[in-house]
């Protein structure tokens, strides 16, 4: 077939536009051309994780994960265009469509013909209750649990973080493969069949039963029927799925292709033959009205006679015009989500409680709080207020890392409120050598705009980077914020440089394989205070280490039963050993996230007593594994070596998982005291 793409150029540029800026953006590369920019979210303007979003926070009142007022937007806007003018964005900008396109011109330039499913046939008509099936499941498990399910298997998704998002490894690869496997052989394969998106534009396109649908659904409710909102969902789906299995042929909608049967004097088909849906455009009766039409052009591109125009109801467009305003409407809806996204904020949690009648409460907003930055954070912000003094209430905004506290001003204050949501940290900048700093030398800075943990590790980064004999770094909330500085007694570190490597704008880091991440900062400066101190150095490394500590129980045998006890009980009396492994890494974050798991790993060998990350007897990072008889050190090493972790998350749920964790060498055992 003759390419349409000179005479739609419209369509293939958007497409092939919107193709090249996810790559120019989720590749990483706008961000080096522009610092400023920062990392990009892949579902920044996805208009299924708005929609998810806004049925979430309707059903409970909070958003899933971080999405944000401008998802919302953009889902409402899609919904709106659908119901208008039709399935622009399937045509023009969805990416996934775009590569689906072009498998198809892969399989025509290489001469197969694929395999079609007869519209209106058994076979299409089941395969499309797929995408209706996963539209339910989809929206009811975000709803549900205020996370975005479709991130664990979404391709999209999966492609552009790298495969390193919140994904379900196994079930993306399999969405990818079904994706270009199908799309290769059927035209349009996951968005006819798969696509949860493309079932809830085409139910929009049947707006008005839906509309209907809803108000007999909110008359019952009224009435006292007891109808939960998930009904309303599952009614939806069907009755969508009904209507575009059966009817097929919206007709409430502004823009059409209009088929001029005159002007057709071929009957060559081409129309049909280009069409992503396969839509029988003679036999439409003059307007095409098909369910499956996205208004993509391909027919009116194809067409030798011009018999096919774009056209408002029923009236057609001069085509010098015309073909371009699907394309201009697909723009303008995409710039209104973008203009208008940020412009207002949705709470991703807003919490109330213990509010008694007479209070009169006030308000506190801090901003740039990058720890709240999902529901999951948000929640777990809200759980930490809630054991606060004269907190009433939590309202987060997890895109803008916003919290707003409502509090009671004759129980607690402003200065207190951020007392209590800052949390000191700590961060080692360099390790010490015992043996050659007995002890080490104390300098205090105060520095503003620093109210996350984070900010302390990019500051500790900097001054790494700086070659200077910086060991570690401590915060403690004031106003202006403490921070006490570690370092080499013989170092001389001076006002200047301090106010050097607290203000610098960009964090320059080296990664893993070549390369320099960099992060925009905005510290400020506050003082140097005159006193010095010194600290010895075992009491520094006990300071800034993190400890973990885990002891086990058992079943154990009493009278007709057995109970569970604890083994450090059982085994008291007895010989008990240390089985050590030290390592100087054995201080970084991964291997303290590591430690529940080989915790949970080794808790499952009888004689296995407990398991401790912590500093020895000459101050260096060990992880010590307690035992006594019938375990052995020998058995101890050959557990944790192993290459596979048998992990028990509960019950009925135990998996063998690769090892968070590698030995190159086994470790010493001595006797416990």
């Amino acid at each position: 077939m003759k390419s349409t793409i000179r005479k739609n150029w419209p369509k293939y540029f958007l497409q092939w536009g919107v193709l090249a800026a996810l790559v120019f953006f989720l590749s990483g590369l706008a961000a080096k051309i522009f610092p400023k920019l920062g990392a990009s979210d892949p579902e920044a303007w996805c208009p299924l994780g708005g929609l998810e979003a806004l049925t979430t926070y309707v059903t409970r009142g909070s958003l899933p994960c971080s999405m944000s007022s401008g998802q919302i937007l953009m889902g409402i806007l899609l919904a709106t265009a659908v119901i208008l003018f039709g399935k622009l964005f399937c045509a023009y900008l969805c990416p996934i469509g775009s590569i689906e396109d072009l498998l198809s011109k892969l399989r025509k330039s290489i001469g197969f013909n694929g395999l079609e499913f007869k519209a209106g046939g058994v076979a299409d008509k089941l395969m499309r209750a797929l995408k209706y099936g996963l539209l339910f499941w989809i929206f009811y498990s975000t709803a549900t649990a205020s996370e975005l399910l479709c991130r664990k298997f979404d391709p999209y998704y999966a492609v552009a973080t790298g495969f390193k998002g919140e994904l379900v490894l196994w079930m993306s690869i399999v969405a990818i493969v079904v994706v270009i496997v199908g799309g290769f052989f059927i035209k349009r394969f996951f968005c006819r069949y798969l696509c949860p998106l493309g079932a809830a534009a085409n139910s929009f396109r049947f707006w008005l039963p839906l509309l209907i649908l809803a108000l007999v659904w909110w008359g019952l409710s009224a009435l006292g029927l007891p109808l939960k909102w998930w009904m309303l969902l599952a009614a939806f789906c069907v009755v969508g799925y009904l209507l575009e299995i059966f009817y097929r042929k919206p007709k409430l909608q502004l823009l059409h292709v209009i088929y001029d049967d005159e002007n057709c004097t071929m009957r060559c088909y081409n129309c049909q033959k280009h069409c992503p849906y396969n839509i029988d455009i003679p036999g439409s009766g003059g307007v095409v009205t098909d369910v499956d039409c996205t208004l993509c052009g391909e027919c009116i591109a194809s067409c030798p006679r011009k018999a096919l125009k774009f056209g408002v109801v029923t009236k057609p467009m001069d085509n010098k015009f015309g073909r371009f305003v699907p394309a201009l409407v697909a723009i303008a809806i995409t710039a209104l989500g973008i203009i208008f996204g940020g412009r207002f904020e949705v709470p991703t949690i807003d919490e109330k409680w213990g509010i008694e009648e007479g209070m009169e409460l006030k308000t506190l907003r801090i901003e740039n709080l990058t720890s709240v930055h999902c529901y999951g954070s948000s929640m777990a912000f809200k759980g930490k207020m809630e054991n606060v003094r004269g907190v009433h209430g939590v309202k987060t905004y997890a895109s803008s890392h916003t919290v707003v506290l409502t509090y009671d001003p004759k129980v607690t204050s402003e200065a207190q409120l951020l007392e209590d949501v800052y949390e000191p940290s700590h961060f080692r900048v360099n390790s010490p050598d015992p043996s050659e700093y007995p002890e080490l030398q104390i300098q205090t800075i105060r520095t503003e705009h620093m109210p996350n943990k984070s900010d302390l590790n990019m500051l500790g980064l900097q001054m790494r980077l700086s070659g200077k004999k910086v060991f570690g770094l401590e915060s403690e909330y004031d106003c202006p914020l403490i921070i006490r500085v570690y370092s080499d007694p013989a170092e001389q570190l001076d006002e200047a440089w301090f106010k050097e490597m607290v203000e610098k704008k960009v964090l320059a880091m080296p990664v893993h394989g070549g390369g320099v991440k960099e992060t925009p900062l905005d510290f400020t400066f506050v003082r140097l205070e005159k006193e010095k101190g010194k600290i010895g150095i075992a009491e520094y490394l006990e300071n800034m280490f993190d400890p973990f500590s885990a002891e086990f129980n058992g079943r154990y045998p009493s009278g007709d039963t057995t109970v569970v006890r604890k083994r450090a009980e059982v085994y008291e009396g007895k010989p008990q050993f240390i089985y050590e492994i030290e390592d100087q890494n054995y201080e970084k974050p991964i291997v303290m996230r590591a430690m529940p798991f080989l915790s949970n790993h080794l808790s499952k060998e009888e004689g296995v007593i407990g398991v401790a990350l912590k500093l020895n007897k000459s101050l260096k990072p060990s992880i010590q594994v307690r035992f006594a008889e019938p375990m052995t050190a020998d058995r101890v090493w050959e557990l944790m070596s192993m290459d596979t972790w048998t992990i028990t998350y509960k019950a009925d749920d135990v998996r063998e998982e690769p090892a968070r964790l590698k030995f190159d060498n086994p470790g010493t055992c001595y006797e416990y005291k």
